[in-house]
């Protein structure tokens, strides 16, 4: 049999050699990249197309779930994570990977995790993989959102929570609003209410989220409607529960 495609994507090489060290020992499987971040990472498979990809999830730049966002779907690897953190099992297997390896971990552990990958490579048994990687992409590994994550025309932008403005739904999208452009990305506004910093971010309307220091000014709008002026001069609608909030915030 062929040896299969591998790709390693860890931060420390210490933790890249293990994987190479173990690797060469088995009769099965070909390092053909070692990379040393998530953006790397990324570009590896969808370059080379492996067959299977030693992954890290704490990572600087982008931690791993991130970067499972950026990659092809149509070049689906085999995953086996191999992190420090055991916190984030349930996420990894949510993303059906082959196996989560909990550093330190031994070379018959790590034969094991190999073991399965070539078994399911060779059963060909895929399972839906975009819809499942955007959602895990969305659990931040810490309570409170630091940065988002899109890709648009081939390119990655990483934006930091601090350079948002504002939020805007657009169907299953959400269109983000910063201090150097938008980016539509699909996502929930559940989803960034519950993980924005609720002491800088408030959802003002089914439709909007704002940061709170943005605000220059509430203003009428209609009959017991009111909406927020922001300081680039955006308009934004405002719920009558959405107007109590942003007044308490503001201690209005």
């Amino acid at each position: 049999m062929e040896k299969l495609k591998a790709v390693i994507i860890e931060d420390e090489e210490l933790g890249r050699a293990l994987v190479k060290k173990y690797a060469d020992q088995t009769n099965t499987i070909e390092i053909i990249a070692e990379c040393e971040n998530g953006f790397e990472g990324a570009k590896a498979i969808n370059d080379l197309h492996p067959d299977m990809v030693f992954l890290d999830i704490q990572m600087p730049k982008l931690n791993g779930f991130e970067m499972l966002e950026l990659i092809d779907t149509s070049n689906r690897p085999e995953i086996i994570f191999t992190t420090a953190y055991n916190q984030y099992a349930i996420q990894a297997f949510e993303l059906n990977a082959i196996d989560y390896l909990l550093k330190p971990f031994s070379k018959e552990r790590f034969f094991e995790a190999v073991e399965k990958a070539v078994g399911k490579i060779k059963s060909k048994s895929q399972t839906p993989f975009e819809t499942t990687v955007s959602k895990l992409a969305q659990q931040p590994l810490t309570e409170t959102l630091e940065r988002v994550v899109v890709k648009s025309n081939h390119k990655i932008h990483v934006i930091p929570a601090s350079k948002i403005k504002y939020l805007e739904a657009q169907d299953d999208y959400v269109m983000i609003y910063t201090t150097e452009g938008k980016h539509l990305k699909q996502a929930t506004m559940k989803y960034f209410e519950k993980h924005l910093d609720a002491e800088d971010f408030l959802r003002v309307h089914r439709s909007y989220i704002i940061r709170i220091d943005q605000v220059n000014q509430l203003e009428p709008y209609g009959k017991d409607s009111y909406v927020a002026k922001l300081k680039d001069g955006a308009i934004i609608k405002i719920s009558k529960s959405g107007l109590k909030a942003l007044k308490e915030k503001l201690n209005f």
